[in-house]
């Protein structure tokens, strides 16, 4: 495929759900796999419903997960604005276009009108008020009013809107890319209002304006747009643009993790995890919401977890680079049915993620989940640190809460283990030992495995008298990595002051009993 221009047009509303992300990331492994263009174009025609901070927060989004536009708000472009509230009179113009060819009309009628007639339908046992080429005669528009009469309301600049003059009786076909064959019967339609009286276009007006001047070549979306590309085509017919047409290709839902309907904002909340690439602080806590990347997870791994959710490459392979996802996808292996939001197969790729990430590189990426609990540690520290539990945490956050006491003392002890190991006539024992470590040389995990494994035979010990104490003494639990790489990373002097304190504490927990 030559020329592939897509985009990814979120509206600037709140924080980006995830289903956005996954919209954004196909589109954009589209135009990577042909070499072709991935754009951003903020779509922000509604003005009642912008958010402050929420295009600042998309754009974030996509760079954290490495979905870098080529162009729109910040990244240039020749086929700019990419803000739709910066394209009002390219709108105005067109709308004007499709009034001249008898493809739009102007529409008169007041709020209260249209109110008036949806009660009167509801009276009548209609569930709702349809406007269209049967309802519009009995309305006030420049096709059911005399001629005069709208030339006298134009002049008078009574308020407007501009509908879509939607024909009768005719089948709109749309081959799409992931469902097939798609048919609609245009009497099912309305006539859509495609500028508002304040002179913004709707939706569908500057949708396809937008996708036909920036030359967009597939429009890839959530399903939840497929009802409305009925309109969407008629729109490229009444412009005369429908061989320059996108393909069209409508993603299919994810579903929540239960499987059980659409994944919604509100689910994160209730499950307490993130379905959001980014935390969002709203004005109250029910529209704050956690993000992945504060939730502790690799970016790559959400990706990787993301793509899955609806295409699979119809092989063994699950681990990807985004660059491998990009050779290996084809919209051909979207499937249609829902795809269902496994929270616990997200912690396996961010663990897979963790543990073939290389101990430097991850070093960098934990450093600021110490740091924010207040310690600096050096490069090297935090290098052997990360090594030694890599793979042994699934998240991020998991280095801090499983592996705190490597930089900060032991909070709480194992006394359960405690009380069935320790004994009270052993203590000058293993004071002893304490006082055999702190004399060796060279501190390094072989050398004090060797001097525990010799106070054990002096003492005609075994491991499980000896072990547990120790890993309980030095991080309070028996959970870890090796001890005796554990004692070497903390070092001489911090392992003696924690040894011979935590053998005072243990005399008190057995006479507690």
């Amino acid at each position: 495929m030559n020329n592939i221009r897509v985009r990814f047009a979120p509206s600037p509303t709140g924080a980006l759900h995830i289903g956005g992300v996954r919209t954004a990331l196909y589109n954009y492994l589209l135009a990577k796999k042909y070499n072709g263009t991935f754009i951003l174009r903020i779509e922000d025609t509604d003005q009642t419903r912008y958010v402050d901070g929420a295009e600042d927060y998309i754009i974030e989004a996509l760079r954290w997960c490495g979905l870098i536009p080529a162009e729109g708000p910040g990244f240039g472009g020749d086929y700019g604005p990419y803000r739709q509230s910066d394209r009002k009179e390219i709108y105005e113009h067109h709308a004007s276009l499709l009034i001249d060819n008898g493809k739009a009309y102007y529409a008169f009628d007041t709020p209260e009108e249209l109110n008036a007639r949806r009660e009167l339908e509801k009276e009548k046992g209609n569930h709702s008020f349809k406007y269209d080429a049967v309802t519009r005669k009995e309305m006030r528009n420049s096709l059911s009013l005399p001629a005069d009469e709208v030339s006298q309301l134009l002049a008078q600049k009574a308020p407007y809107t501009i509908r879509l003059n939607v024909p009768s009786n005719e089948l709109i076909r749309i081959q799409d890319m992931v469902r097939g064959e798609v048919v609609f019967q245009s009497n099912e339609l309305d006539d859509k209002v495609l500028l508002k009286t304040d002179g913004m276009p709707t939706y569908h007006l500057a949708n396809i304006v937008d996708d036909h001047l920036m030359k967009i070549s597939h429009v890839i979306r959530g399903e939840e747009w497929l009802p409305s590309t009925a309109h969407h085509v008629l729109l490229y017919r009444a412009f005369g643009w429908e061989e320059s047409m996108p393909a069209f290709a409508h993603l299919p839902l994810i579903l929540k993790p239960n499987g059980k309907g659409k994944l919604s904002k509100r689910d994160g909340l209730k499950l307490g995890i993130p379905v959001f690439p980014l935390s969002w602080e709203g004005d109250t806590p029910e529209e704050s919401f956690p993000g992945f990347r504060e939730f502790g997870f690799d970016a790559g791994a959400v990706v990787n977890f993301m793509a899955f959710l609806g295409w699979n490459p119809g092989t063994e392979q699950e681990i990807f680079s985004l660059d491998e996802l990009a050779e290996a996808f084809t919209v051909e292996k979207i499937g249609k049915a829902g795809a269902r939001f496994d929270f616990d197969k997200a912690q396996w790729y961010n663990q897979q993620y963790i543990m073939a990430t290389d101990d430097r590189k991850l070093a960098e990426q934990v450093r600021p989940w110490i740091e924010g609990q207040g310690y600096q540690p050096s490069d090297d520290y935090l290098t052997t640190f990360c090594h030694l539990m890599k793979e042994r945490v699934t998240l991020f956050s998991d280095f801090w809460e499983t592996g705190y006491y490597f930089f900060a003392p032991v909070k709480e002890y194992d006394t359960k283990t405690i009380r069935k190991r320790w004994k009270l006539e052993q203590k000058d024992h293993f004071i002893g030992l304490a006082a055999d470590l702190q004399a060796l040389k060279d501190y390094t995990p072989e050398a004090v495995k060797q001097c525990v494994e010799a106070f054990m035979e002096k003492h005609e010990l075994k491991f499980g008298e000896v072990l547990p104490i120790l890993r309980i003494a030095t991080s309070g639990t028996t959970k870890g990595p090796s001890i005796f790489d554990i004692m070497a990373l903390l070092g001489k002097a911090e392992v003696h002051q924690r040894l011979t304190q935590a053998f005072d504490l243990f005399d008190t927990f057995v006479k507690e009993q």
